[in-house]
């Protein structure tokens, strides 16, 4: 099926006849319609049936989705208020059975680092090396509730290692090598791990990175470890002696696989413990339930993305992400995890499109930085690759511009389904997502999840439709966090989400809902601009800077001035190129000609880099507390630190 226009009033893409009758949400809709009175026709009517009859459409949802465990007769208590809502509060389950169903010798996991390591293991494999880890792991003691830690790379063992944990009922929670000392300190000293698993090392742009010594010294700092379990990268163990760790290889070496005695526990037993960014404090740490995290990854990876079993799921991401907890829970729907570790861009700007095309990945998910980059980079995967397996691609980390729709369907595929999908940590899992049955729309989220209650909310908390304000959540959903750890009156928990409206989820991000029922995500609400008191959401700006070739990187904030605020945009140009006032009013003339007058900024300013989280997110918030004297605290969760050099007292913003 080609797209049609790009212009709003057509869709990009719309499914085909073929294709609806044979997505997974339309065999779900039938599932549900042979036990309701009512049949739902479509979409729209499943969704809004989900929010009325919440613990049918979630029973009915674990029961199409076959999760293994006891459910129970009940699936919600205290429904009607999200603080206290229980969900399937009889079951029993664990986790990692409903991760690892299978035996075969088909592909569980194919994994690339860079171009220096290509490694695949099938189901059986995969499920002999959780057994012999899971019995290494309970002979050092480890039960459930414990923590166990890992500052890992995104390779196969990292995989072996939390599931042979959360399969004794322990609690997993990982950073990314490249987290550093500091940082890692930040997070792990706050949940004590009894044990912790690193690396001896990863590739990023070719260069051997070392991790040994910052495992070391990370060790050193955490008096709660009792054992270092250390993998080789690179599939053979290096001679060097490691003081007070154990190779991966020895720790295992006595225990032959057997059956996995999986632990059964509640529904709302504890599972991961993700963190908050950290750029404004020391992170937050967010406990995530067992059941919550599985029967939402189970819907949106059957329902939304329409995983078939076999299918192949690429998503690039580190171990300090909530992506690769989302790309882990793959399995459960029956696809082959494709890990992908190191520089996206390297050996070459197309290297991803490389392993697209030679490994057939049939969902290929990415942020929305990357999609940009190759935009950037003039990319044209569409020419260049044979991508006839891939029928979907995903985007999410910051939002999608519109323009960006345009270039993937011209340059990187015309048939296949544009996923802008938006959630966060804060629920391991997203708000709004894609839809195999439902059309594209240029710079829109094709949908709200199903039972998840999204709305608009006005300054007043009023719900409305078609005009910005806060993303909000009205009900109960399972995976909304079990709280925070070390929080246990919830203080912390509540003034996250629930200070902004009574009893009402906030998700402080600036959105709005179109006329399709998608969304359009602006940015952080916290974020937003404010001038002359219109607030402007800051996606507003840098779509518009897409027009702009000279622009590489752009970040925009409000500046409080004179009683008011005006906007302030920072921008990094193409090597070689200097701001001057032709390109200033070039930039000037394109934002007021798309947009209104208040958009454009009072202050243009060059800049040679823009700061970033891991995970690619602009940190506009931490400029901006920088322009007004503000601290920054946890500098190291800034995977560009050095960046805000160029943004200190500058003599610009004196006038």
């Amino acid at each position: 099926m080609s797209p049609t226009s790009s212009h709003n009033h057509q869709p990009l893409w719309q499914a085909s006849e073929q294709q609806i009758l044979a997505a997974n949400l339309s065999a779900f809709r039938h599932y549900v319609n042979k036990q309701i009175p009512t049949p739902l026709q479509d979409y729209p009517q499943l969704y809004q049936w989900s929010l009325q009859q919440p613990q049918a459409f979630w029973g009915a949802l674990w029961d199409y989705a076959q999760v293994r465990g006891q459910r129970g007769n009940s699936v919600l208590h205290n429904g009607e208020d999200m603080l206290k809502a229980q969900w399937f509060p009889q079951a029993q389950l664990n986790f990692a059975e409903n991760l690892l169903r299978r035996q075969d010798d088909s592909d569980a996991i194919v994994f690339w680092g860079e171009d220096q390591v290509q490694r695949r293991l099938s189901h059986g494999q995969l499920y002999q090396q959780v057994s012999r880890t899971a019995q290494a792991l309970a002979a050092a003691g480890v039960v459930a509730g414990d923590r166990v830690a890992a500052t890992m790379p995104n390779m196969p063992e990292t995989l072996i290692a939390m599931l042979a944990a959360t399969s004794l009922g322990a609690i997993w929670s990982s950073c990314s090598p490249d987290f550093g000392v500091a940082s890692t300190l930040d997070r792990f000293q706050q949940i004590q791990p009894r044990i912790l698993f690193s690396a001896d090392g990863y590739f990023y742009n070719g260069q051997w990175q070392d991790s040994l010594l910052q495992t070391q010294n990370i060790a050193a700092q955490l008096a709660s470890v009792e054992q270092v379990i250390v993998a080789p990268y690179a599939g053979t163990t290096p001679a060097q002696n490691l003081k007070q760790a154990t190779w991966l290889a020895d720790f295992i070496a006595p225990y032959s696989a057997q059956s996995i005695p999986f632990v059964q526990l509640p529904f709302n037993h504890p599972l991961y413990i993700l963190y908050s960014s950290g750029t404004t404090g020391i992170p937050k740490c967010i406990v995530h339930s067992a059941g919550g995290t599985l029967l939402q990854h189970l819907k949106e990876h059957l329902l939304h993305v329409d995983i078939k079993p076999g299918d192949k799921l690429f998503y690039y991401s580190t171990c300090g992400w909530m992506m690769w907890n989302w790309l882990a829970s793959g399995l459960a729907a029956g696809a082959t995890l494709m890990l992908y570790d190191g520089s996206p861009f390297y050996p070459s700007p197309q290297h991803l499109f490389d392993y697209a095309q030679q490994e057939a990945i049939n969902i290929f998910g990415t942020s929305a930085k990357f999609i940009d980059s190759c935009r950037q980079q003039q990319l044209q995967p569409k020419h260049s690759h044979d991508l006839s397996a891939l029928r979907c691609i995903l985007s999410t980390g910051s939002p999608l511009l519109a323009e960006n729709f345009d270039y993937v369907y011209k340059h990187i595929k015309t048939d296949l389904c544009l996923s802008s999908i938006s959630g966060g940590t804060d629920i391991i899992s997203c708000f709004a997502l894609g839809n195999p049955v439902l059309p594209v729309w240029r710079g829109e989220l094709q949908c709200r999840g199903l039972g998840m209650a999204v709305n608009i909310f006005d300054e007043q908390g009023q719900a409305i439709s078609q005009q910005k304000g806060e993303l909000v959540c009205t009900q109960a959903f399972p995976s909304m966090p079990i709280g925070f750890w070390n929080d246990p009156e919830q203080k912390k928990y509540r003034a996250a989400y629930f200070s902004r409206y009574p009893k009402v989820w906030c998700q402080s991000d600036y959105a709005e809902l179109t006329e399709h029922e998608g969304l359009i995500i602006y940015g952080r609400s916290d974020a937003t601009l404010n001038p002359g008191g219109v607030r402007i959401g800051t996606a507003e700006i840098y779509r518009q800077l897409t027009k702009v070739d000279e622009v590489l990187e752009s970040l925009v904030i409000g500046q409080e001035w004179q009683g008011d605020v005006r906007i302030v945009l920072f921008v990094m140009l193409r090597t070689g190129l200097t701001l001057n006032k032709a390109l200033s009013d070039k930039i000037k003339t394109t934002i007021r000609a798309n947009t209104s007058p208040r958009h454009v900024p009072a202050k243009i300013i060059q800049v040679n880099d823009v700061p970033r989280t891991r995970s690619g997110k602009i940190l506009e918030l931490a400029v901006r507390n920088l322009v007004h004297g503000q601290t920054i605290s946890n500098i190291a969760d800034i995977v560009n630190p050095e960046s805000l050099q160029c943004y200190s007292d500058l003599a610009e913003l004196k006038h």
